[in-house]
């Protein structure tokens, strides 16, 4: 995803800015250490805005395998709960920014609900339905 590669982009730039380079010599050191802080919470900023889409694209992928027969059901119900589970965590971050380790400790067994579709694709496998599989060797 692109504002991946924009949020990496945000982290190391601080290690740009401190490392000392000679063409920085024009900022005094308080300016270096305020672009730093600036980089960094404009990354945290992002790091939260690409949570919430990661959320949300567990919903359609959810339908997506409750629909396909392909995967047993409870797999998408589950991402539908992971879901919920990153928009809640982006939305509670904003409503409660002092408070992001109570949330965070009560959302985490949340995600596992991805991790079960991830688990399922290695070990088992799709299973084509047996009316499509008869079709397909036709």
């Amino acid at each position: 995803m692109a504002a991946e590669i924009v949020n990496l982009a945000f982290r190391m730039a601080p290690l740009v800015l401190l490392s000392g380079a000679s063409f920085l010599s024009v900022f005094t050191k308080p300016q270096l250490d305020a672009l730093a802080l600036g980089f960094i919470r404009m990354g945290g900023n992002l790091s939260e805005l690409i949570t919430v889409l990661w959320g949300l694209w567990l919903f359609p992928f959810g339908i997506l395998t409750i629909r396909s027969r392909f995967f047993p059901r409870i797999l998408g119900y589950l991402q539908f709960v992971s879901g919920f589970a990153y928009v809640a965590a982006w939305f509670a971050d904003i409503a409660f920014p002092a408070q992001p380790h109570v949330v965070s400790q009560i959302l985490t067994p949340l995600y596992f609900g991805e991790l079960a579709m991830v688990l399922w694709l290695p070990i088992m496998g799709a299973k084509v339905p047996q009316g499509e599989a008869a079709s397909s060797v036709s």
